[in-house]
């Protein structure tokens, strides 16, 4: 396993938290392979944490798909899973539906300036071609409405989803310039800042199923 360089820039406070995004992070953009194996003394030393609070993250990466054990109790990165990944976006699409619904009445102009800031740090980031930055600043823009909406299940359920269609959206696509995104994150703000609860909710539910579109456009033979 190619162990990563130490980000001893980031450390919450809960040492099983910090292995779960650290494993997390890493899975998803690739710099741990689909089939690659997960060691503990290995991981021991790149994470500089006990064996302990790494197994614990590591049950919880196999819960959401991006890890499995295997015979001998030998744990390696999940492939990739088109299937999986579809379901996900499913479930991701319904929840920030639900947030958006619920966000709407306790949105502020703070937040509708912080949906607009995101929007721009995501155009731009397509424009350079900057997977990464266009992904984080997706996330930032939709985070708005699911801290507005103070529903306290809501992070811990887009948890169990995200990772694993984040993870596909980063293999699979070279460019995310095709997307619709930044008009439809522009609608999106529109409708929140009229209060317009039930069609933000529709709207974003809408958005977060592009990657369903992206797929059968990339599975369509050329003209050529």
């Amino acid at each position: 396993m190619p162990v990563p360089a130490r980000d001893a820039s980031h450390r919450p406070a809960s040492l099983r938290d910090y292995a779960y995004e650290a494993l997390r992070t890493a899975i998803v953009d690739g710099t741990l392979a689909p089939g690659e194996k997960l060691r503990d003394a290995e991981l021991e030393s790149w994470l500089g944490v006990s064996r302990t609070p790494i197994r614990e993250a590591i049950a919880r990466l196999e819960t959401a798909g991006l890890v499995r054990t295997e015979r001998a109790r030998q744990t390696v990165v999940a492939p990739l899973d088109e299937r999986l990944a579809l379901g996900a976006q499913a479930i991701a699409a319904a929840l920030h539906e639900l947030a958006a619904r619920e966000a709407v009445a306790q949105l502020t102009m703070g937040d509708i300036a912080a949906m607009e800031a995101a929007n721009e740090r995501f155009r731009r980031a397509l424009a350079a071609n900057d997977i990464a930055a266009a992904i984080a600043a997706d996330d930032d823009f939709h985070a708005v409405t699911v801290r507005a909406s103070a529903n306290e299940l809501l992070p811990a359920l887009l948890e169990q989803v995200t990772p694993t269609l984040r993870r596909l959206e980063r293999a699979r696509f070279s460019s995310l310039a095709g997307r619709a995104s930044v008009t439809d994150h522009e609608r999106i703000i529109r409708l929140c800042a009229a209060g317009q609860a039930d069609a933000a909710g529709v709207a974003v539910r809408e958005n977060w199923l592009t990657l369903g579109r992206i797929l059968a456009t990339a599975a369509e033979p050329d003209d050529d």
